[in-house]
């Protein structure tokens, strides 16, 4: 794990970078988040996503996920409260939060988006709660959350 950046160009064509804690995977993340009783894990994924796919169930370690679409479902626009939201659910911008998505992309857009919002040790779990598509391009079976074994509930 160390320090992640992306890079690029604005609209009115000036140079940016923007970092984040680093890449985790789904046991990293499940251990940061049991042993650090300040550690949050925020769950980006769409509300479709959260009622029939299922989410990680933290319960085994006193806690429960905070649940912010990155993008809203149906149109998937980028939420443009997801960063407010975000502050007020965890407005200690020292502690860890852990962000998850399907399989690490919009998650790794919100580390970036709350690192520059000030926060310092953002972190995207990079296999997401489901992982990457397997042989037969079904998700949930080869990585991820589900499919390393980690508790989670469905519906």
């Amino acid at each position: 794990m160390g320090q992640s950046s992306e890079s690029g160009v604005t609209t009115d064509g000036q140079a940016f970078s923007v970092g984040y804690a680093g890449d985790v995977d789904v046991l990293e993340a499940w251990e940061g988040v049991k042993n650090n009783p300040s550690a949050v894990l925020v769950d980006v994924r769409t509300t479709a996503e959260w009622n029939f796919v299922g989410t990680p169930d933290l319960s085994g370690a006193g806690r429960e996920p905070v649940l912010i679409e990155w993008q809203v479902f149906p149109t998937m626009d980028v939420n443009a409260s997801f960063v407010d939201a975000v502050i007020a659910a965890s407005p200690d911008k020292s502690q860890p939060i852990y962000f998850l998505c399907r399989s690490g992309v919009r998650s790794k857009s919100a580390a970036m988006a709350l690192t520059q919002a000030g926060y310092a040790a953002c972190f995207n779990i990079s296999e997401g709660f489901e992982g990457p598509h397997d042989q037969n391009r079904h998700r949930g079976s080869s990585a991820g959350w589900k499919a390393s074994g980690l508790p989670w509930v469905q519906g």
